[in-house]
């Protein structure tokens, strides 16, 4: 295990080729400074660019993130609606930093996942979380309304009509309920959470890196666009994987029973 980087709040390390992100302000139920979405940002192109092949998000202390922080200070400089948009828009780029990532992403979800913090969850591949989590799209209760993609990614996952309800209420979401709903894929013990998490991202390491890449990509279109552009697409994604040294890899090691060796290329 090699530590990668820091700051004060954030760290990321390295186990293999697995990346572990932890947001480290347990204090504040590891919410995110208000002046901290730049170093989200730029950890999600780090990984991307790294040799990492997937990345487990997590938090410090017994929460995953309860969103932006709502401190004191948090206000200071927002008196303009230029200003304002000026923070949003820095909110809104860790959002599509994470959203476009080709490489698989796993939230490991303990404690409380609200506001921003859920929908940075919300915005992994694959959400996983411990009998004690909980989960709640909670900006209505502030007077706001959603962000880090909120809107785009709860009535994906769990219907508009689900998604209208929670998001309107800003009710929480126990552990059982979220599996239920489908924010998240599994619940476990907490002692378990990070050896779960680690399975799961056992199996990504086990499919090949451009595949994964075109995968997620078709995945992620599949809302916006009809049946046969979804087909016109996957003959040419497919076309590309063929010629891969990947595919042959692939097809080679089925054939000598073996494990495939991907080169990502």
């Amino acid at each position: 295990m090699s530590t990668v980087t820091a700051v004060s709040w954030l760290r990321d390390h390295d186990d293999g080729a697995v990346r572990r992100l932890v947001i480290d302000r347990p204090e504040r139920k590891n919410a995110i400074p208000h002046d901290g979405w730049p170093e989200l940002t730029e950890a999600f192109r780090r990984f991307e660019a790294s040799p990492a092949r997937v990345l487990i998000i997590g938090g410090e202390g017994g929460d995953f993130c309860s969103g932006a922080d709502l401190d004191p200070t948090s206000r200071e400089g927002l008196d303009s609606a230029a200003a304002r948009h000026r923070r949003m828009k820095l909110v809104g780029e860790a959002a599509r930093a994470l959203h476009r990532l080709t490489k698989p992403t796993i939230a490991a979800v303990d404690g409380v996942a609200v506001g921003a913090g859920m929908n940075l969850a919300l915005g992994c591949d694959i959400v996983v979380c411990s009998d004690r989590a909980r989960f709640s799209e909670i900006f209505v209760r502030r007077g706001l309304t959603l962000d880090f993609g909120g809107s785009w990614l709860l009535p994906r996952i769990v219907g508009l009509q689900r998604a209208r309800e929670l998001a309107l209420s800003g009710r929480m979401v126990g552990a059982e309920e979220a599996v239920r709903l489908g924010l998240a894929i599994v619940m476990v013990p907490v002692d378990r959470l990070q050896d779960r998490a680690s399975e799961i991202a056992a199996g990504f390491l086990a499919g090949g890196p451009f595949a994964q890449m075109l995968i997620k990509r078709a995945l992620a279109a599949s809302f916006e666009t009809g049946f046969g552009d979804a087909i016109a697409s996957e003959i040419h994604s497919q076309t590309v994987a063929l010629g891969t040294e990947d595919a042959a890899e692939g097809m080679a090691s089925f054939l000598e029973k073996r494990d495939p060796e991907w080169k990502g290329r």
